[in-house]
């Protein structure tokens, strides 16, 4: 089973997203700051990762850095409301092979990334 941890300071997304990937085949583990995500990562390797941006505390672009350095095979998939050139081109420069705005439908075409 492959295993995936979701960075979502909003508990509501967080829950309807892990609900959603428990049942296609996914141990989801759920964090809600940049912080929590950093420590969960030194003892959880992920082998898909679920990350907003805008996150109390360290910012999903720090996350994301500490991520791929740790676990440079990770799948790095951006969920944010922030649909920003600068933000897409950086965490794209980073590893990041998806970004998905806010608000996202729960198509397998918009998730498709977290199956390859």
């Amino acid at each position: 089973m492959r295993r995936m941890l979701i960075v979502e300071d909003e508990r509501d997304i967080a829950e309807c997203l892990q609900d959603y990937f428990s049942t296609r085949g996914f141990t989801v583990s759920c964090v809600f700051s940049g912080e929590e995500a950093v420590e969960k990562l030194k003892t959880a390797p992920a082998d898909v990762i679920l990350l907003d941006l805008l996150l109390p505390g360290i910012s999903g672009l720090e996350v994301l850095r500490h991520a791929k350095k740790r676990y440079p095979g990770a799948r790095v998939l951006i969920v944010t409301g922030q649909d920003r050139t600068e933000f897409r081109a950086e965490a794209r420069l980073y590893g990041a092979v998806a970004y998905i705005t806010k608000p996202f439908d729960f198509s397998e075409t918009t998730w498709s990334s977290a199956f390859a």
